[in-house]
Order: C-alpha cells, then structure tokens, then sequence
C-alpha cells in the first residue's frame, strides 16, 4: 500500500474513530437546546429592516415561565399605583418624545394583543459567547462605585476595564427612578466592547450580595452581533454571579406590552448638530404588590421583575445612578477608542453631546420628585467626562460622554 492510499485511510479511519468530533456534537447539541429554551414558538414572525427576527409569542408562553418560582404565577397585566406626579389631571406629565421614537422592526408589523414581542435569538449569537452558560449574562462586575460610598476597589474599578460617567444618589430609601435619556450610535472599537447610557437601581453591598435593576440603550457587538443602538435591560440579585441576564435571555422580568421589544434596535437616532431624539424610562416599585414595574415612553408600560427575585431590593433601593458606561478593553496596549454617548465631551453642550434629563427618583410615598445632593463620578475625565446642570423645562440634567483615546487620554 503506497504512502498516499495510507494517508487516506488513516484520516477516514481518524473520522470515524470512536470519541472523535464528541465534543462539538455535544456543544452543537447543547446549542440546540438551549435555542429551543430561548425561541418559544410563535403565533407571528416579523422581519426587522435590521435583519433581526421578531417573534409574537404568548405572554404565557414567555421565557419568565420557565423559573421554578413562576410555574402557577398569575401574571400582573397592570400595576397597582403609579407613581404620583407622572400624571397631571388625568393627562401625562411632559413632552412627548422627540420626533416620536420607536423601534426600527416597527416598520414591518405589529404584534397582536395577547403576545408578546422576542428578538429571535439565533445560533451565531450563543457561538460568540464564551459559553452556553454565560450567554446573555455580563462578564465582569460593572457597577460604577462612586468614592463617597466606600473606599473604591480597584477590581470593580480599575482594573476590569469598565469606565463611567455618572450621576449618583445615596444614603436614602428609593422607590424607583426615572430619566429621559438622548440616544446615539457611539462607535466601538472592539467587538468584545460595549457602550450604553442607562439608570442603576442598587442595592445591598458592591460585594457578592448586590441587587441591581438596570435599563436604557446600548451598542454590544459580541451580545447582538452587530453596531445597532438597543434597547435593553439587566437585573441580577448577586453581584452578576449567577442570577440576571439582559433582555429576556433567561426568566425573570415577566413582559406584559406587546408594541416594544427588549433587545431591539431603536430609530430614529440622534446626530451631530443635527436632530436630538431622547427615550423615557421609568422604573418603580407597586406599592401593592411589591413588584419593580418599568415603562418606557409615556405610554408603554413594558412589565415588572417580581419582587421575590431580589434580597435587598425587596424593600427599596439605596442607590441610583444615571450615566454611561464603556468597556475599555486596552487590547492594542492603549486606551480605547470607544465612544461614549456622541463621542464629545459634556462642554460641547446640545446636539453635540449626548444628555440625561428630568432624572427624578420615586419616593417612599410613591411620588417622583428632584433627587437630592447629586454627585458625579468618572474614573477618567479626560476620556470622559459629566457636567451636572439645573432649569426649569429640563430639571435636572447632565451631559456626559466623550470620545476615549485622545492626546489627554492614553
């Protein structure tokens, strides 16, 4: 047998050979699994201009059922209470959202009453992650920890690769917050690199007991696969060790809206000296039945993360932020250059930098109110930066961002 036919069955052999290939059989099939666990079967299909794929699926059917808890749940299809001073004489409080935001699969369809709407997770997007398990879940501690809350941790701080621009309150019972934040399309310089701007509801300790609800926009390239601003939340009960996801990417947050998808592209989208458009989001606890309701608009309450998912937060959250965040990976040996908000600093002032604004909180007797004594923290202002502000038709406010590396920045 010359050399050539040996090589040829000594590779057939090598195919066939038991064991040989197991391990991505079994990643392939674990995959599978867990794609059927995620895309519940659907009543409607939508084509996103994006390319994403929206699922109308039963708000029975969704993947909060799948938690051991919420077998025999009886879901909440409105709050309680809302907070006080959202509504004036039967009328909301406020503009209305600038130009009118939406999401972008909105201009392909609708879901019908008695669904709900999912972004159809696809098997790229489990291929990315490091894991089947990790999957949808942060993958280090990302809360920003201001120096007047504790001494900083240079492993939650420093050290992780995670920067922020913040405005923060502390050392009071809170009910809720809320915020109407500006939305933009920062670029990113690695794929394993985020930005976002959102509102923190904390509490318990920065160490492995911390309670968090978060929500507001983001652009993640290695959760969604691509550079689009989305909407999105988190929550996790331990410091991100185990509990919380984004999205609905595990049970927990029980969806009740069927016009907005968590994890969609938002449009339109503000640019530089250009048009400004801004989304509202609200988060707050029912009175009555102790469940973290979230809205976003004026006019979407979307759904609630039940009370009994959460220790400290069970009660009332002891601290708020409000602000960005970016992950500065240093994978090239220098800073970043990953934008925050515009990618321009707080000095540049409107339709230049990115803003939050009428950033309120929810009190113990379910009232929205100006917070108090805000402080502003940010690791590096010379890669970004915040300015606090105060009037009457903005309340109280801040711009933030920047745009990383620069010639003060490395």
């Amino acid at each position: 047998m010359d050399m050539k036919v040996k090589l040829v069955v000594w590779f057939l052999f090598m195919l066939t050979a038991p064991g040989l290939g197991s391990a991505a059989r079994r990643r392939n099939l674990e995959v599978k699994r867990h794609l059927s666990r995620l895309n519940k079967p659907s009543i409607k299909s939508i084509k996103s201009p994006d390319g994403d794929i929206i699922d109308c699926i039963r708000i029975s059917h969704q993947p909060a059922f799948d938690h051991p808890h919420l077998k025999n749940h009886t879901i909440q299809m409105m709050p309680s209470y809302h907070p006080e001073g959202l509504y004036r004489d039967g009328k909301r409080v406020g503009k209305k959202e600038s130009g009118g935001i939406t999401q972008l699969w909105h201009k392909n369809g609708r879901c019908p009453q008695g669904t709900i709407p999912v972004r159809r997770t696809r098997e790229d997007d489990l291929l990315r992650a490091s894991s089947i398990q990790s999957f949808g879940k942060k993958k280090h501690k990302t809360i920003p920890k201001p120096p007047s809350y504790a001494a900083p941790q240079p492993d939650l701080i420093n050290q992780n690769g995670h920067q922020h621009a913040i405005a923060y309150v502390e050392g009071d019972q809170y009910y809720g917050a809320k915020a109407t934040i500006n939305v933009w399309d920062p670029k990113i310089q690695q794929t394993n690199e985020f930005s976002l701007s959102q509102l923190w509801l904390l509490g318990g300790s920065f160490a492995s007991d911390l309670n968090s609800i978060e929500a507001g926009w983001q652009v993640s390239p290695d959760l969604y696969g691509d550079n689009n601003t989305r909407l999105f939340t988190y929550w996790t009960s331990d410091a991100y060790q185990a509990t919380g996801c984004y999205n609905l990417l595990c049970s927990g947050f029980i969806q009740i809206n069927n016009q907005i998808a968590m994890g969609a592209s938002i449009y339109p989208l503000s640019s530089y000296r250009s048009s400004q458009y801004d989304i509202s989001i609200l988060v707050w606890k029912d009175p009555k039945e102790g469940n973290w309701w979230m809205q976003f608009g004026n006019d979407y309450v979307l759904g609630y993360w039940p009370a009994f998912l959460f220790s400290y937060l069970s009660d009332s959250a002891s601290m708020i932020e409000w602000g960005g965040e970016v992950v500065n990976s240093e994978s090239d040996g220098q800073h970043t250059t990953t934008q925050m908000g515009s990618g321009h600093f707080p000095e540049e002032g409107f339709g230049k930098s990115s803003y939050v604004r009428n950033i309120q909180v929810v009190d113990e007797s379910n009232n929205l109110r100006a917070p108090k004594n805000i402080g502003t923290f940010t690791e590096q202002s010379s890669c970004y930066d915040i300015q606090l502000g105060r009037n009457g038709e903005w309340g109280d406010h801040f711009y933030y961002g920047g745009p990383g590396r620069n010639s003060n920045c490395q």
